[in-house]
């Protein structure tokens, strides 16, 4: 180990209680995408507070904040997010019991997420101070990754151009850097307008708006079997009417349409588009549509993935008290046996079957999942077409705990989570500062992703004119 990684894993160690605590802070806020004020204010100012310069309201968002140090080449980026979802409100306890019935709740671990970017950032710059390193570390506070992809419209305003590479951190049940792709996405929503009558009294002088969604979504689900089968297609009828007796003059749905390229997305929905026109002429009602967000596919970076995987071990992966894993085991019991095979089969890790009788993943397994396809979708790939890029993830959660439920909420804010934190902080440091100071790997890094990307250039999925939808939460 190097005597810089050295020093910042014990200024880790050393403020590992106010980094819990900041985590931990995060949890308790649980803020929707685009409305994280408090989380976003609360890294910015510890950030701030350690001699970061700190540009607020990015990219026309209250809640995205870009935090620097240093000066000159090379210029590494962290990653960190904070936004919660909707109605996963959970009390820190191994059984389904929310805080708040309804409220929002940390079911990704995203309050770990940005705290451990943020403690490595801070790590290194005192680091990069003891040493006279050179170059510049940047903190990217990334809002509403969940709903609304803060980093593509971040991406779009130029806040990445100049970074020579990206780390990142997610929590997750295992401890990987992968090399698997996502998903390209569209998110948009459908306005339809016809006309209210009494559905009773006189049904021919209304239009149903409903009907033109309904009618919508049953073409889009006969449309599923002549797409590829790596596509994915999914919604929700958003509004629907008011009551059975009056014929709907207003319905919305919401659609999420994703495929493996950028390209195959857009052939999609572009066919989905006619299908809704479809549904208007059918019904004689109108329709406007509400572009949400769009992003790209994952490009994975081997070259960073493997200097990831090397630096988990050489850090060691974290140790458990009783407490920890008896909290543990009781959210394990909550897992049925078939939940967790499902869920290691799927993530195609070689030797899986090993891991069925495990409660924590308690091994750093090389790389895996070059040419294969993570079906969710994640605005971190935006980033990874501008530069080499690499998100890894470390075990948090009790094998086979699905992301986005009461289970990931109750484990992001004790023991289990805050040992993760700890560790991925170490592990993200750790790598940055490799990049910072051999100058061959960030080399080697830089040429793999000119490979990967080829010819393909990016062009932004979100129209020039579109601006982050600050008013979501109010409709």
């Amino acid at each position: 180990m190097s005597i810089e990684k050295d020093f910042a894993f014990n200024w880790i160690e050393t403020n590992k209680k106010r980094i819990i605590e900041i985590s931990d802070k995060i949890w308790e806020f649980a803020e929707l995408g685009l409305i994280e004020f408090k989380s976003s204010t609360l890294l910015a100012n510890e950030l701030e507070k350690n001699g970061f310069k700190v540009e607020r309201g990015i990219a026309d968002m209250p809640t995205a904040f870009l935090a620097k140090w240093g000066e000159g080449k090379p210029v590494i980026g962290i990653m960190g997010e904070y936004d919660a979802l909707p109605g996963l409100s959970q009390k820190k306890v191994p059984w389904k019991e929310p805080l708040e019935p309804g409220k929002p709740g940390h079911g990704c671990g995203h309050n770990i997420h940005g705290t451990s970017g943020m403690a490595a950032a801070i790590a290194v710059k005192k680091a990069m101070e003891k040493y006279g390193i050179k170059g510049t570390v940047k903190f990217f506070g990334c809002p509403a990754e969940e709903n609304f992809s803060g980093k593509v419209f971040m991406v779009r305003a130029g806040y990445f151009d100049d970074v020579d590479a990206v780390i990142s951190h997610h929590p997750s049940t295992m401890n990987a850097a992968s090399l698997m792709s996502s998903l390209a996405v569209n998110s948009v929503k459908f306005h339809f307008y016809g006309k209210a009558s009494h559905a009773g009294g006189s049904p021919e002088q209304g239009r149903s708006a409903l009907d033109a969604a309904e009618l919508m979504n049953v073409g889009v689900n006969y449309l599923r079997e002549h797409i590829i089968q790596d596509a994915r297609i999914h919604y929700i009828i958003e509004k629907g009417g008011d009551q059975p007796n009056i014929v709907p003059p207003y319905a919305r749905s919401w659609y999420y349409i994703r495929a493996p390229e950028r390209d195959q997305v857009e052939f999609i929905y572009n066919w989905v588009l006619d299908i809704a026109k479809g549904a208007t002429l059918m019904t004689r009602t109108n329709m406007k549509t509400e572009f949400i967000e769009g992003c790209y596919n994952l490009i994975p970076n081997k070259t960073i993935s493997e200097l990831i995987v090397k630096n988990m071990r050489e850090v060691g992966l974290p140790k458990y008290s009783d407490e920890d894993l008896k909290f543990a085991e009781e959210i394990a019991k909550s897992i049925t046996p078939e939940m967790k095979i499902s869920q290691l089969r799927k993530s195609k890790r070689p030797g899986w079957e090993k891991l069925i009788d495990k409660l924590i993943d308690d091994e750093v397994p090389n790389p895996w999942g070059e040419g294969e396809i993570s079906h969710g979708s994640t605005d971190v790939a935006d980033v990874s077409w501008k530069a080499p890029t690499v998100e890894f993830n470390t075990a948090t959660w009790v094998l086979g705990t699905p992301a986005h439920s009461w289970q990931a909420v109750a484990q992001n804010a004790v023991g289990i989570g805050h040992a993760s934190l700890i560790f991925a902080a170490k592990v993200m440091a750790a790598t940055v500062l490799d990049l910072l100071t051999r100058e061959e790997i960030l080399k080697e890094a830089k040429e793999e992703h000119r490979r990967r990307l080829g010819s393909k250039k990016y062009k932004s999925p979100i129209p020039p004119d579109h601006k982050p939808p600050l008013d979501a939460w109010e409709k």
